[in-house]
């Protein structure tokens, strides 16, 4: 089609008319007027324009009418632009007058509020000229309360200290409490004129009846708890003693209740210091039949003598709660070659029910306001470890003592795993050693033990312990009971066989398969010892997973700062190793099967071969050996596909480059031979694909990964056998169709298939050439 106008048509000046927007504002002016119009796009160009409205020469016969449409446009734009423009001047008009309006509003409004402003501090001056009196008897008033409120305290501050001068001469508990408050309260009023002198010898007189209090209150305790008045102690008047002590300085109470626990533990001091029998841990359990028995003798006797905000009851406790811990810990340093892990548990176990008795019986409130306890955790109950921390630094022997039980229970499990079966698979649970659950039923029954004993460095030891016997577990019960592979040479088979064929006729060949497949067999795993090695291979998985579970469960029993340092990846790895030598085992095996059969069909004279058959003897012998063995693998990691996945990838990845390398030893062969190898070929193809379901009822897909190793494979065998079915001459096309099948293979590939198909050496010569000039 031809243009109408070149671009030269129009002058290059016409160019200045344009007018060039940003992005942003054309894309505004696009949103507030959307146009699909020509005229309205921002890169317009006239030239294209004008030839999309006469693409051809006879479209010029219409210029009239687009010229006539074109007019009728601009009048009607210039109509619309007067418009608008006249609108502007009226608007603009309207918009001055208001704007006139509205600055003579604000000046009105500004002098409004500047007569208001005005008016206000008029008022203000009238309001502060009235209340100026007023403020003036207020602050009168309010001294005059003051120093009348001054002076009745001054007055009850008189009468009051000779009052208690008085009571406190007669010892009369009860009728000093109230007045002593009152005092004390008063006293806080005159804080602020302690410089006069009148106000200090009245606060002194106050201080010296605080200091005559407690050193009165506190005699009169001693006295009747001496050993002479303990029968007759005057429970009333102590009582109200124990009132006037709450008000006195705190510590005159702390000192009081210090020396009264101190005192109710002389007898347990005594009867369980460190020389007597009954101090060693097997008797321990006689401590804390004491303290139960003093406490319901002490609350029964003098449970009313103190305030029960006292919480002297639980303060005894506490008290022997200390004293017991410190006793136990020089004792146990000293008798340390005495301490056996019975006597150890034994001990924990009495003062850990103690120690939860106390928590039910007390709140603990004492702890929580002891400010020099730092060792109670207030996470747990106030009283876990009171006594138990002392256990802390001989739990070694737990540990110890956890160490030998694990070795002694590896050893049985090795003892047992020559007699007993493996537990029976079921529908959730495949089958495994029995010893395995046993294993971990022991761990977890021993984490729990020790996390109530302590959850920090004993946690960190018993884990090193754990890794110990899982590794110990790994090696004795699972890698080395693996069934192990004959280390039978195939040297003797093979010169059998190839004496065999040598004497082979050609019309013989086939009929000889069969005996030769035989003669080559090796030993092989039996169905049980298949089953023992899957077995353990799922018993490798079970700790795998249960040793993932306790890594977590450990991280979280044990101290948060110590979590770190929870680490069995080195164990797992040791399943690990045992999964994959199991799976190396039973891929080794089945290759030992097919080895044979692999070695008859390198052994066959391929050159004699003058027909093309069905499937050689040696395939069904292969297939064979895949039935038999596949079915009793899968059905016993019937729990474990991705396993047995693994096993058919593993195995598919070794089987294949081992037919091929057997390919390349069919030498020299004819085309018929070829034909005859590459039909085996396909025939095992076929039967590799379908390998994973095999002789199974269910008739399941293989997996993808495993279908591409097999697939790639083989197809390079096919290949192979494809490319010696070329004939080399001319050798330019050999070369192209060597490389097209196979396009990653080298220059020693090439050298293999040119001697099965018996090439002379000087026109391997000529192919090589040709080969390396193709290549570059």
């Amino acid at each position: 089609m031809e243009t109408p106008l070149e671009d030269d048509v129009l002058d290059e000046d016409n160019q200045d008319f344009f007018i060039n927007f940003t992005p942003e504002v054309q894309k505004a002016i696009d949103e507030v007027l959307p146009s699909k119009d020509p005229l309205d796009e921002p890169d317009f160009n006239s030239i294209d324009y004008i030839n999309s409205l006469f693409p051809t020469e006879q479209s010029l016969s219409n210029i009239d009418e687009v010229v006539t449409k074109m007019e009728n446009k601009i009048q009607s734009i210039d109509n619309e632009i007067s418009t608008v423009v006249r609108g502007q001047i009226t608007a603009s008009q309207d918009g001055r007058q208001a704007l006139d309006e509205a600055q003579k509003v604000i000046k009105q409004l500004f002098q409004h509020i500047k007569t208001i402003k005005e008016k206000a501090e008029k008022s203000e001056e009238m309001v502060r000229e009235i209340t100026r009196d007023i403020k003036q008897l207020d602050c009168a008033k309010r001294n005059l309360t003051l120093a009348i409120t001054t002076l009745n305290h001054l007055h009850m501050l008189v009468g009051g200290v000779d009052t208690l001068k008085l009571l406190t001469q007669r010892r009369l508990y009860g009728e000093i409490a109230l007045p002593l408050q009152a005092i004390s309260e008063v006293m806080t009023h005159f804080e602020n004129y302690s410089d006069i002198p009148q106000i200090k010898n009245l606060s002194d007189q106050v201080k010296s009846i605080h200091v005559e209090l407690a050193e009165q209150i506190t005699h009169d305790f001693k006295e009747a708890f001496s050993g002479s008045n303990k029968s007759s102690i005057p429970n009333k008047q102590l009582a109200q003693a124990c009132l006037v002590v709450s008000i006195l300085d705190p510590k005159v109470k702390r000192d009081l209740l210090k020396w009264f626990v101190n005192l109710q533990l002389q007898e347990y001091n005594h009867l369980f210091q460190e020389t007597e029998d009954t101090a060693w841990l097997d008797k321990i359990d006689k401590r804390y039949a004491w303290i139960k028995r003093h406490l319901l003798e002490f609350e029964d006797r003098l449970g009313n003598l103190f305030p029960q905000n006292w919480e002297v009851s639980e303060r005894i406790a506490v008290q022997f709660c200390h004293n017991t811990r410190e006793e136990l810990s020089k004792i146990m340093m000293k008798r340390k070659s005495e301490i056996d892990v019975k006597l150890l548990l034994y001990a924990i176990q009495k003062t850990s029910t103690f120690e939860t008795l106390l928590s039910k019986r007390f709140t603990g409130i004492t702890l929580k306001d002891d400010e020099t306890d730092t060792e109670t955790d207030l996470v747990r109950s106030p009283f876990t470890g009171l006594i138990g921390n002392c256990f802390i630094p001989h739990l070694e022997i737990y540990i110890e003592s956890i160490d030998r039980n694990l070795s002694d229970l590896i050893e049985r499990f090795v003892q047992d795993s020559k007699q007993t079966q493996p537990t029976e698979a079921t529908e959730t649970q495949a089958s495994i050693l029995p010893s395995c659950p046993d294993l971990f039923v022991f761990y977890k029954k021993s984490m729990i033990q020790c996390t109530q004993l302590d959850n920090g460095q004993s946690m960190l030891n018993l884990t090193k312990t754990f890794q110990k016997y899982l590794h110990e577990y790994s090696e004795k019960l699972l890698q080395n009971n693996l069934p192990k592979i004959e280390a039978q040479s195939l040297g003797t088979s093979v010169q059998l066989l190839t004496r065999d064929l040598q004497k082979m006729s050609t019309s013989g060949l086939i009929q000889n398969f069969s005996s030769l497949l035989k003669e080559g067999e090796l030993t092989r795993f039996n169905k049980d010892e298949l089953a023992k090695i899957c077995c353990i291979l799922s018993t490798a998985e079970y700790c795998l997973e249960t040793t993932q579970q306790l890594s977590d469960k450990l991280k979280e029993k044990i101290d948060p700062s110590l979590a770190d340092q929870i680490d069995l990846s080195k164990e797992q790895d040791n399943f690990h190793k045992v999964i994959s030598n199991c799976i190396q085992i039973l891929v080794q095996d089945l290759e030992n099967a097919c080895e044979p059969a692999l070695t008859t069909m390198s052994k066959i004279q391929w050159q004699n071969v003058d027909t093309v058959g069905d499937q050689s003897p040696y395939i069904t012998a292969i297939t064979t050996h895949f039935k038999t063995t596949i079915p009793i693998i899968r059905d016993n990691l019937s729990h474990s596909r991705k396993y047995f996945t693994q096993f058919c990838i593993k195995f598919a990845n070794s089987f294949t480059p081992k037919f091929i390398q057997n390919i390349y030893k069919c030498k020299p062969i004819n085309t018929e031979g070829a034909e005859q190898l590459l039909l085996d070929t396909h025939m095992l193809k076929t039967v590799l694909l379908n390998l994973p379901s095999i002789s199974s009822q269910i008739n399941r897909q293989a997996p993808a990964s495993y279908t591409k190793v097999v697939t790639k494979g083989m197809t390079k065998a096919e290949m192979i056998l494809k490319v010696v079915m070329t004939p080399v001459d001319p050798s330019k096309a050999f070369v192209e169709q060597y490389r097209k099948l196979l396009p990653e293979c080298q220059l020693n590939d090439f050298y293999k298939i040119l001697d099965m198909k018996s090439v002379k050496r000087q026109e391997q010569a000529v192919l090589v050439e040709v080969f390396k000039a193709y290549k570059a």
